[in-house]
């Protein structure tokens, strides 16, 4: 099975990245995923299913510990012919 997560941390700053969101890029950037795309206001992730659920925990953790006051995501299956 392959999923999609889209994910934000919160809170916000407009002028720098928090810590908690540039935590949330090493996660990611660092786990094996297929597709990483980060973006100011929302970050999605692709791969199977294993992979992704492991990032995701660690994502959790590590940016519940950097400072994020609230981690809003999304999880959706990849049917084939989606991507």
């Amino acid at each position: 099975m392959r999923l999609k997560v889209e994910f934000t941390t919160e809170p916000f700053d407009l002028d720098e990245a928090p810590a908690h969101a540039l935590v949330a890029r090493e996660v990611v950037a660092a786990a094996e995923l297929d597709a990483v795309d980060v973006g100011p206001f929302g970050n999605t992730v692709e791969g199977g299913s294993e992979p992704v659920l492991d990032a995701v925990g660690e994502l959790l953790r590590e940016t519940l510990a950097a400072g994020a006051t609230r981690i809003s995501l999304q999880v959706s299956v990849i049917e084939e012919g989606d991507r």
